[in-house]
């Protein structure tokens, strides 16, 4: 429970209400803890509120469901999906973006699709965080929001999918749509940017540079499929045009949340074609500076939420590349423990200790 801004989180009994129509109840077996968890509770957040129970990483099984929902049954496997998907929205409707717009609005505020909140605690309402409110052991989340996975995936590692991995993954698939051949710079190795390194290979990319500030995550880039691991100063901008005669990268991905990084990304961009997708999240109030010559260069410059993936259709599918072992997710997580130590999993994320701590809610 997220008591109070810049406060560590409290572990506290709240009450939770049977799903009402559309929505499921899911006993969470798996959370992801995600730097976005951190960035609200620190206060940081423009958006934020409190209290809230924070989590969105999450996977679990079905327990109950609410009148009118279709889709799912109980016993099923489930991922959670910040980014819904209704299927009958503009948005959704298109292939041109995953923002579904159904019930944006409510979510956005910590309410369901309905304006009100599930969880409680002494009659006083507490308000859901990005639709999901993961770190618990039950939550309610509306049907649109959960992807359907197969019962053979360990939800400890189909978590990941719920955000961080599908992000990374995504930005290199969909947004970007990384042709095979092409050479890709990716700049960061977290979570996000070691996804961005395995889509860029599942793409069939000739050349993927990862650049980060960590050996050890440079290390877990190479086994993501990075041809070339860069340790990151302020020439990166120079080499890849050196290595590349001088144009630039065909792609290049910003996934740290820098903006200084966000403009080495641009600047990498290939003269004529190059596209510098931005999947990171930049600190409130910070602005991107870009030279325009080196969009009339013709450089194009993208963002990526989510990795541009309909969660329901495609998260599925991005957990069957796992399955069939395209994905190696494994070496993602770094630390596995216990919801009461969810405090310890941000001071490993401060410390930039690993890429993953996984919550173990229940068996």
């Amino acid at each position: 429970m997220l008591e109070e801004f810049g406060r560590p989180l409290e572990v506290q009994e709240v009450d939770l209400a049977e799903p009402k129509a559309g929505e499921v109840l899911v006993r969470l077996v798996a959370c992801g803890v995600c730097h976005t968890d951190l960035y609200t509770a620190s206060g940081a957040d423009p958006s934020g509120y409190a209290p809230t129970v924070l989590g969105h990483e999450g996977a679990g099984v079905v327990e109950t469901v609410g009148d009118g929902v279709t889709s799912l049954a109980v016993g099923d496997h489930v991922v959670t999906l910040f980014s819904p998907q209704c299927r009958e929205c503009i948005h959704c409707l298109s292939d041109r973006t995953n923002l579904c717009l159904a019930i944006r609005e409510q979510q956005n505020k910590g309410y369901l699709p309905d304006g009100s909140t599930r969880l409680s605690r002494s009659g006083e309402p507490i308000r859901h965080f990005m639709g999901t409110s993961t770190f618990a052991e039950y939550t309610v989340i509306p049907e649109i929001a959960l992807a359907k996975v197969n019962r053979e995936a360990p939800l400890d590692r189909a978590c990941l999918f719920a955000c961080g991995l599908s992000t990374g993954l995504g930005a290199a698939i969909n947004t970007a749509a990384v042709q095979a051949g092409s050479t890709c710079v990716v700049f960061g190795a977290g979570m996000v940017g070691l996804g961005a390194v395995a889509g860029c290979r599942l793409q069939g990319a000739e050349r993927i540079v990862c650049v980060d500030l960590s050996q050890q995550r440079l290390e877990l880039a190479r086994g993501q499929g990075a041809t070339d691991c860069w340790p990151a100063d302020e020439h990166t901008v120079e080499r890849v045009l050196e290595a590349t005669g001088g144009f630039g990268a065909d792609y290049t991905f910003e996934a740290t949340g820098l903006v200084a990084v966000m403009r080495q990304a641009v600047e990498a961009a290939r003269m004529g074609w190059g596209l510098c997708t931005v999947a990171g999240v930049a600190g409130k109030g910070e602005t991107l500076d870009v030279i325009p010559r080196l969009l009339i260069t013709g450089r194009r410059v993208c963002g990526s939420s989510f990795g541009g993936v309909k969660g329901r259709d495609q998260v599925p599918e991005l957990v069957e590349l796992y399955l069939r072992g395209e994905i190696d997710v494994d070496p993602f997580i770094s630390h596995r423990m216990p919801l009461e130590q969810v405090n310890r999993a941000f001071e490993l994320m401060e410390a930039q200790d690993g890429i993953r701590s996984v919550l173990q809610l229940s068996a």
